[in-house]
This record gives C-alpha cells, sequence and structure tokens, in this order.
C-alpha cells in the first residue's frame, strides 16, 4: 500500500474574513493556492464550491476559523511549499490576521493514496493532537513519523 502526506492547518482572524484589515490576506488566497497546487508534490487541496479555497468550509462552528488542508507526495514536498517558495512571505506577516494559537494549529498524517481528508478528519487529528501529542496518528514537522503499513 502506498502512502501520501496530509495536513491541516486552522487560524482564528483577528476580525471576520471581509473586515478592511484582513483584505490583504484574503487578497493573495488565489496566488498562494496556486502557487501551492504548481508545487512539486503537490496532490490535492480542500475546496469550496464557490470561492476556490476553504474559507467556506468550517467545522468549528466560528465565523472566524479558517482552515486549510491538502496532500502531498511526501514531507519534502510539503517543507519547500512551506518554507521555500512565496508562500513565507505571507506565513511571515501571519500576526497581521490572526490570533496567536493557544492549541495545536498544523497536524500532519498518512493516508492511503487517492483518498482524501474531509475538514471533519482534520479536525479530529487535530484533536488526537492537543490529547496525545506527536504520534504516528497526527504530527508535526517536529516530530515526524513513518507511515504505518
Amino acid at each position: 500500500m502506498k502512502f501520501q502526506l496530509a495536513q491541516i492547518n486552522i487560524a482564528r482572524l483577528l476580525k471576520p474574513i471581509d473586515h478592511p484589515q484582513i483584505a490583504d490576506f484574503v487578497n493573495q488566497l488565489d496566488e498562494i493556492n496556486a502557487l501551492a497546487e504548481r508545487s512539486k508534490g503537490f496532490i490535492w487541496r480542500l475546496k469550496d464550491e464557490d470561492s476556490g479555497n476553504a474559507v467556506g468550509i468550517n467545522p468549528y462552528n466560528d465565523p472566524n476559523i479558517i482552515i486549510n488542508m491538502s496532500v502531498w507526495q511526501d514531507i519534502d514536498s510539503l517543507k519547500n511549499y512551506v518554507y521555500k517558495s512565496d508562500h513565507v512571505k505571507v506565513f511571515m506577516r501571519r500576526k497581521e490576521w490572526f490570533e496567536k494559537p493557544v492549541k495545536p494549529h498544523m497536524a500532519l498524517w498518512w493516508i492511503e493514496t487517492n483518498k482524501f481528508p474531509t475538514a471533519l478528519d482534520g479536525k479530529q487529528r487535530l484533536e488526537y493532537l492537543d490529547l496525545h501529542g506527536n504520534s504516528p496518528q497526527a504530527f508535526t514537522f517536529s516530530k515526524i513519523y513513518n507511515p504505518v503499513y
């Protein structure tokens, strides 16, 4: 069986998504999502039907929480996108738009090839990480686990 890497990250906006303070972030979403899709190792990302991004998908019942989920061929592909592409420019400005997280806000886990996760799956992985710490079920870049066969 072959595996791919799933990731979720969430953030709580400082203001509603249509507030002028958040506009610069929102205006960059299409560009950053397109960059991800062009990146080596990218496979899939969660999108709603209206916007082409995931801001309309929210398993948290909090309109200020936004989620991002994607699937990658491997850890290195995701790391290169997050830390070595133009994504870094947006990442470095996160304090302008998002509250500082008090719980895990990003989780990684291995999935079977072409079995894409739902937003609820991602939420459950974040909750598992919060309760149990890094494990094969949900981990972070700080302690990476290999797929469990």
